[in-house]
């Protein structure tokens, strides 16, 4: 993403963000892709599945896009962009619903690695997810859905050359079909983001119990990971172990963000197609004043969502020292955006829109699930203010 000012009579100088041709291309690439290998017709087959997505699509998206590993750098495997180009591809996913273990092996696992492993971890760990041989997950809140990293309670004692993980962590996406999973939990006698680290062991290992949920969202699988003495290994170290958290979990809030982001602006394109086709008293309902005012608002919401969605991407991927507080902001407005269009998507549909058979509610169901996914948006704003300091 490029940013030029632009001179004004004005004091203060007015920035203006524009992907470049290169990301444009790449964006354009990736959309008829996903427009061939994730019709709605395939994401209502896959979500019906146990495991939730097609393996042959999955070695598609990783071979022929090298998608998996866009954010990796070229030493561990990957293709070496950064969050606008993970943004760009999560705004894309989002667009078309595509049913995959992409968020769980790329945004949360391989930047869990990034942020907290050893350069020999990284090395161990990251060519094998930045491939897509791996899949992998991040398991950070648990039963009572608090997405703090203070909140964590799952306990990892030393145990001989390892530590024994003892826990529940809930709400775990794809935890049902990763091979690998990283942990957060805390050194015994622990509160808050005191002693909390990164732990790594096998999804198959002893004492790990992995349960899938029943979730309102079909197209996202999440489990349950029950831990009883499982031996794991520490990612990193115990001293960086809260920050390293913190960071995956605001990397994760802006791809979500962007993801979004894309999934507003399919509810806003089918409310607009709709109301073109739809005739009703002898002419379009989109031809109707009340219908026009309500997808202008819907219009203008959406791309304000996606300023704040590409916004946060910049920053993290320039290192802004405001990023964090711009990723809450960026989550708590896609939030709440994605479900204002897909309920006004659904309205707009009428009678049509209330059944099954729409695909509008595929969309709607993602849009709450992603709504509390990471923290809702009251928690984001929240913590907006703490980061501004207010």
């Amino acid at each position: 993403m490029s940013i030029a000012n632009e001179s004004t009579s004005e004091p203060k100088r007015r920035i203006q963000f524009a992907f470049t041709d290169e990301q444009e291309q790449f964006r354009t690439a990736l959309r008829r892709f996903l427009n061939d290998r994730s019709p709605t017709t395939e994401v209502r087959r896959l979500m019906a599945t146990e495991t939730g997505y097609d393996p042959a699509v999955w070695r598609q998206l990783s071979d022929e896009l090298a998608l998996p590993g866009i954010h990796v750098p070229e030493q561990y495997g990957g293709a070496g962009f950064g969050m606008v180009e993970l943004g760009i591809v999560m705004e894309e996913l989002g667009r078309s619903l595509l049913c995959a273990p992409y968020f769980s092996t790329a945004v949360l696992a391989a930047n869990a690695i990034l942020n907290a492993g050893t350069e020999t971890q990284k090395a161990a760990l990251l060519p094998d997810l930045a491939s897509g041989a791996r899949l992998a997950t991040l398991a950070i809140a648990e039963p009572d859905g608090d997405w703090n990293p203070a909140a964590i309670a799952t306990v990892a004692a030393p145990a001989g050359d390892g530590y024994r993980l003892d826990g529940v962590k809930s709400y775990v996406v794809d935890g049902h079909i990763a091979d690998l999973l990283i942990v957060a939990a805390r050194a015994p006698k622990t509160s808050g983001l005191e002693g909390l680290a990164l732990f790594t062991l096998a999804a198959d290992a002893s004492g790990v119990k992995r349960r899938q949920l029943a979730a309102m969202d079909p197209t996202r699988k999440i489990a349950q990971i029950e831990f009883s003495g499982a031996q794991a290994s520490l990612l990193g170290n115990f001293n960086d172990g809260a920050k390293a958290i913190e960071r995956t979990l605001d990397q994760a809030v802006i791809a979500l963000a962007n993801e979004m982001a894309g999934g507003a602006q399919t509810m806003l394109d089918s409310a607009v197609n709709y109301a073109k086709m739809r005739v009703q008293f002898g002419r379009t309902i989109g031809s109707f004043q009340a219908i026009k005012h309500k997808l202008a608002d819907l219009l203008l919401e959406v791309e304000l969502a996606k300023s704040a969605a590409y916004h946060a991407a910049q920053a993290a991927a320039a290192n802004d020292p405001e990023w964090p507080a711009l990723a809450s902001l960026a989550k708590a407005a896609t939030s709440e955006t994605y479900m204002h269009a897909a309920a006004e998507c659904i309205q707009i549909h009428g009678g049509i829109g209330f059944t099954w058979d729409n695909d509008t509610h595929l969309w709607f169901k993602r849009a709450k699930s992603s709504e509390v996914f990471l923290g809702q948006p009251s928690y984001h704003r929240e913590l907006l203010m703490q980061r501004w300091g207010v």
